[in-house]
């Protein structure tokens, strides 16, 4: 394990200045950036891209602990390798104050254009949007402790920013609120600080009021012995997320990827769930370890040729036609996003009672319950516009409802 609150742990790289015109750094250097646009809180900037940069990368924001800087998470972390292999940019924000932590508590933080932190993030992005034409849709989010807790908040602020975040050992958007110039908020840290699902969605859509766009996926990890930032902080922000999703805090699938962890995952099974939370037991505050970052990737789709498809990217209608104790299902699934979707898994839960007994145009798993349907050799491509249907057979029990709901990729899919 890395012990990442403590900065002097970690020798941070010399890293070269880069004056404000919008132009690409040298690459596979840590290089900062100066006078790059609003920056209330004079953040400092850095920016790693790898030799091969992608065309109109994706972006990763790579936000550090508290007592560390953008070039300790840069050599603290993996990601800069990741993006050598996958071809995407990265900032490292870097924290002046004396404190070394990230504004997650005060008004200004908490609201989208409210001057603090937050702004100093977003013109970053602004900067490296304009320098490597990258692509404004595939734009994410991840830090450990103070990092996560304003991966948290950049996400509630700027929800038409971001396609996803991940956060490591933090807390809900909003928990640290303070309105007396405190950085501190000893009940939230301690997990006192309980609020239903609802409540902790409101949280997050008053930073944007009227905002009525897509909203971001949500990876979270915490140890079950973090007394930092205590465990019960985990579960309010699988509560908080999964209400802003709009999914159920039922996980759609549950499972153990290396002993001792525990990840759920929510409004779908896939590797880009809508939310996904990683419980480690026996494990403390320090809990990220080499290896993780690749998981974080795979989480925002960083690893593959494409995004996922996002809400508002897919259409799902879905018939059935019954008799008394069985029903045949029609799906048809539509990509009314713009990008070519080459491989599917279509998620959604049978009505209770009802049992797949055998199918076409994809394979089912598992047969009742939350089910995954795997597109078939034929079907996998999807082009803007284009519709695959399939189907299956089931028996009931009294309810032949076809499903109410579904994802593609992890996505949410609108119905019609």
């Amino acid at each position: 394990m890395l012990l990442l609150l403590t900065a002097a742990l970690l020798t941070a790289p010399a890293a070269s200045a880069r004056p404000q015109a919008a132009a690409p750094v040298p690459a596979a250097t840590l290089t900062e950036v100066t006078g790059f646009g609003a920056n209330p809180s004079n953040l400092q900037m850095y920016v790693y891209a790898p030799a091969t940069v992608t065309a109109h990368p994706p972006v990763l924001v790579a936000v550090h602990w508290c007592g560390g800087s953008g070039p300790a998470m840069y050599s603290g972390t993996e990601y800069s390798q990741l993006a050598d292999q996958y071809g995407f940019v990265i900032v490292y924000p870097s924290v002046t104050r004396s404190s070394k932590c990230f504004d997650v508590s005060s008004p200004q933080a908490l609201k989208r254009g409210g001057g603090s932190d937050p702004v100093g993030v977003k013109s970053m992005i602004d900067w490296v949007t304009a320098a490597y034409a990258a692509d404004t849709s595939r734009v994410y989010a991840t830090g450990i402790s103070s990092g996560a807790m304003m991966t948290n908040v950049l996400l509630g602020d700027y929800p038409d920013v971001f396609a996803a975040g991940s956060a490591f050992s933090g807390v809900p958007f909003g928990c640290f609120a303070t309105t007396d110039g405190s950085e501190w908020n000893s009940a939230c840290s301690g997990g006192t600080v309980i609020h239903t699902a609802q409540e902790w969605g409101d949280l997050v859509r008053a930073a944007y009021p009227g905002y009525t766009g897509s909203r971001p996926r949500m990876q979270v990890w915490h140890g079950t012995e973090d007394d930092v930032l205590r465990y019960p902080n985990f579960g309010e922000e699988i509560k908080q997320w999964t209400n802003v999703r709009g999914v159920s805090q039922t996980p759609a699938g549950t499972d153990s990827p290396v002993s001792g962890w525990t990840r759920t995952r929510y409004g779908g099974t896939g590797d880009q769930a809508p939310v996904e939370a990683v419980s480690l037991q026996g494990v403390g505050h320090n809990l990220y370890a080499w290896g993780m970052a690749a998981r974080v990737i795979t989480f925002f789709g960083l690893d593959a040729g494409g995004p996922a498809p996002q809400p508002g990217g897919c259409r799902v209608t879905a018939t059935t036609n019954a008799w008394n104790t069985g029903l045949t299902a029609s799906v048809t699934l539509t990509n009314t996003g713009t990008t070519t979707v080459d491989g599917w898994q279509l998620g959604f839960t049978l009505p209770s009672g009802q049992t797949i007994t055998n199918g076409w145009g994809a394979t089912y798993a598992p047969a009742s319950g939350a089910v995954t349907a795997t597109n078939a050799t034929y079907n996998g491509t999807l082009a803007p516009n284009a519709s695959v249907t399939i189907g299956y057979q089931a028996n009931h029990t009294g309810n032949s409802a076809a499903p109410g709901a579904f994802t593609l990729n992890g996505a949410t899919c609108g119905a019609s």
